[in-house]
């Protein structure tokens, strides 16, 4: 059973919630020890010789970290800033401290690295941006060093790794659930105390157009209650265009109309869903799976199948994750859709003093 609806079958008795309960507690000791181990210097952290920024969040689930990610490094690229980007690879199929480098669409496949991680280098390629996978982060960071000399490198998902010494921390929070019911894992989402905010340089209020003026200027008010010398500022997820996978090229917006399915196994899937609805689709059918999922041939054959002539729309990171032999199940009419982040209000110059300080000047 996925655990996002195991962990809501349990909220729903009492005995169930005492249980999540006390498994946050122990979970909670866990985490306090960790930091503490650090904070005393019984574990120690490991400096590289760059500037690193972790961009991250202190809750499960669906922030918008990736596109996050993407913005930074698109950003700092186009700016002539040599950048990189580590990231643990979740899920990967190799020794997890073994590095590995992804740059230029190497022929790596996403099993070896994450679906993450390859689908970021993918979109990236473009930029020259290498991504370096390994759960040892500061291994990572030293071979993005010594292969690419880079100037700034991004920590992905970073927050709650402290071996690797940062410059700074960016904080994602989503408008729709900022604070994780201010509850840790597994009773509410929180990774780890609100205290945990402290540690941030920027925060980043993500989706925010999905709420109200009055539920951002709570946000905002609670975070000044924890971090009062942090910036913060807002950012929304907008559709970019659909990529038409079996054409092999690019869509407007506009290209899309009518009826369609979705799939995916995202962090947040409601919001791929919505955005799909705000652009002007009826879905009439979605298939959601766990975050991190991969698929199998039988349930490309039940996209297929049901479906009928309707477009099969899914995201970037789904897409890689397609096994092999799907294309001889799905013909025609299967797309992507691509989301970018945009900060807003006017205040990137926020985002990008905290990636590098000196870029501002250095485009001047």
């Amino acid at each position: 059973m996925d655990l996002v609806k195991l962990r809501e079958k349990f909220l729903k008795s009492y005995f169930g919630s005492f249980v999540l309960a006390c498994a946050a507690f122990v979970y909670g000791l866990g985490v306090r020890l960790i930091l503490s181990l650090y904070k005393n210097g019984w574990l120690k952290t490991k400096s590289v010789n760059t500037r690193v920024v972790c961009i991250g969040n202190i809750t499960s689930g669906g922030t918008g970290k990736t596109t996050a990610v993407m913005l930074a490094a698109q950003k700092l690229s186009k700016g002539g800033i040599r950048t990189a980007i580590v990231s643990r690879g979740y899920k990967r199929s190799k020794k997890k401290n073994e590095v590995v480098v992804l740059f230029d669409k190497d022929m790596l496949n996403w099993q070896e690295t994450g679906d993450e991680p390859y689908m970021m280098s993918q979109l990236l390629a473009e930029y020259k941006v290498p991504v370096v996978v390994s759960s040892d982060r500061y291994a990572a960071a030293n071979e993005a060093l010594k292969e690419f000399r880079s100037q700034v490198i991004l920590l992905d998902d970073g927050m709650q790794h402290h071996r690797l010494k940062r410059d700074a921390n960016i904080v994602l929070l989503d408008a729709q659930n900022p604070f994780g019911g201010e509850a840790l894992l597994p009773y509410g989402t929180l990774r780890e105390p609100l205290s945990a905010l402290k540690r941030a340089n920027l925060f980043v209020i993500t989706h925010s157009d999905l709420v109200g003026f009055r539920e951002k200027e709570d946000i905002k008010d609670k975070i000044r209650l924890i971090n009062d010398e942090a910036e913060i500022v807002e950012a929304v997820h907008k559709p970019d265009y659909f990529f038409d996978v079996i054409e092999r090229k690019k869509l407007p917006l506009s290209g899309l109309k009518g009826e369609a399915v979705a799939f995916s196994a995202i962090g947040d899937p409601a919001s791929f869903e919505q955005t799909l609805r705000n652009i002007g689709l009826e879905l009439k059918q979605i298939w959601r799976f766990p975050d991190h999922s991969t698929y199998t041939l039988e349930q490309i054959e039940t996209f297929a199948s049901l479906r009928g002539d309707l477009p099969l729309i899914t995201t970037f990171k789904d897409y890689v994750k397609l096994p092999e032999g799907w294309q001889d199940i799905v013909k025609k009419n299967i797309y992507i859709l691509a989301v970018d982040m945009e900060i807003q209000n006017g205040e990137l110059n926020k985002f990008m003093d905290i990636l590098y300080p000196r870029f501002s000047s250095t485009r001047k």
